[in-house]
């Protein structure tokens, strides 16, 4: 038996009245995931424990199997031990991102327009993160290169002070979300001084592209401990996504991360290449589990796009799942497939929320037809509900 997770960060949403009163998943073109609905199971599943933030990092702990409340310690530690940080039981790690903040008025009344710099090359940002580190990094403080906008800072010693998330407060003053800390606030105001003007954000700017002309800091925490996803549930499991934060959970869970050419957690990704990495890893490399992160719904839910969020819902069935399913069936293994998001990313809201999720498990060896398609609407009226997202994984590996 083989299982895999397709999850479609951030894919949920609420009903819109532009798409007639359907969210973006229920309105997408999904023909692959309505046809596992028909043979599968159907519900909700709350993702995001009572009282605890409604990030990715949160989120995709759950799904793997782990109880956030027990083993979340922040999210940038996780992104740390991805980019293969080095990081001591007293450090305290960051999450910097380079984003796009207005510029005419002083720091504090300045907004943020974009939190990811239009999805900054890591190319790009390598250059512009390169030049706040000649100025700012010292003995307590250094700066790591990550993956397009989402880098990270490493404080030696110091407190996990609580900080925002950029893109919960798009279009807001940034004045009352600084940092209380005197040193992190000073760092990300000296960082407009050294970026506004650099070279490259200049260029940027004439082609039409938002500049990196800020760094942001949030998702402080302590170093991670996760136990081996293998000695927990007893398979051989592998992760295959673009962005820091899944493959440092990967790395703490002591699965194999595997890289994908062309996979950057945008639009653009390379769908395809995830679906045969991950057929093979099953099919050809042992593998017992595989975890397919896909970025971009959540992506659109932040820039507020329902158009683009719809062609990301419909990339991932048609050029992810569409090819996986069908290398899995040709192959005559018996497989169960679930398929979710993380969290909602509402396109009206702009950022994440708590609200529970509908998820999709699919079993090879049934045959039943029912008429249901996978959406927030019919899972919701399935009345089946996970009130721990963290039991979905043994329900799937049959475990519980």
């Amino acid at each position: 038996m083989k299982y895999a997770v397709i999850l479609g960060d951030g894919m949920a949403d609420e009903p819109l009245k532009e798409l007639g009163g359907k969210t973006p998943l229920e309105y997408a073109r999904t023909p692959v995931m309505d046809a596992l609905a028909k043979a599968g199971e159907i519900g909700m599943v709350r993702t995001i424990p009572e009282g605890m933030s409604p990030g990715s990092d949160t989120a995709n702990l759950s799904v793997l199997g782990y109880d956030p409340r027990k083993y979340y310690t922040g999210r940038s530690p996780l992104e740390a031990l991805s980019i293969g940080v080095p990081m001591e039981e007293t450090d305290i790690a960051y999450r910097c991102n380079l984003v796009t903040l207005t510029q005419e008025e002083a720091y504090g009344e300045k907004r943020i327009l974009d939190h990811s710099a239009g999805e900054i090359s890591t190319e790009d940002a390598a250059v512009l993160l390169r030049a706040v580190a000649e100025e700012l990094q010292d003995e307590e403080y250094q700066f790591y290169v990550g993956t397009s906008y989402r880098h990270c800072l490493i404080q030696k010693g110091g407190s996990a002070a609580g900080l925002t998330a950029p893109h919960d407060i798009l279009e807001q003053r940034i004045g009352d979300y600084l940092p209380k800390d005197e040193e992190l606030r000073m760092m990300m105001k000296r960082s407009w001084e050294i970026l506004a003007n650099h070279p490259l954000n200049l260029k940027r700017m004439a082609e039409g592209q938002n500049p990196a002309n800020s760094i942001w800091f949030w998702g402080a925490g302590t170093k991670p401990s996760l136990s081996s996803f293998e000695e927990r549930f007893k398979k051989k499991g592998a992760m295959v996504s673009a962005v820091d934060l899944l493959k440092g959970i990967a790395v703490g869970a002591s699965m194999t991360n595997i890289t994908v050419p062309g996979a950057n957690g945008g639009l653009d990704t390379n769908y395809e290449g995830k679906a045969h990495a991950a057929a093979d890893a099953l099919l050809r490399d042992g593998f017992d589990f595989v975890y397919i992160h896909l970025e971009a719904p959540d992506e659109m839910g932040h820039q507020g796009s329902y158009e683009r969020k719809i062609q990301a819902i419909e990339n991932l069935d048609a050029r992810i799942l569409a090819p996986f399913v069908s290398a899995l069936k040709d192959s005559g293994e018996e497989y169960r497939i679930a398929v979710l998001p993380d969290h909602p990313t509402p396109v009206r809201l702009r950022t994440h929320t708590a609200d529970a999720v509908p998820y999709l498990i699919f079993d090879s060896r049934r045959n039943e037809q029912k008429e249901q398609i996978y959406c927030e609407r019919t899972a919701a009226a399935s009345g089946r509900k996970i009130e721990r997202g963290c039991d979905l994984m043994k329900i799937l590996l049959e475990q519980e």
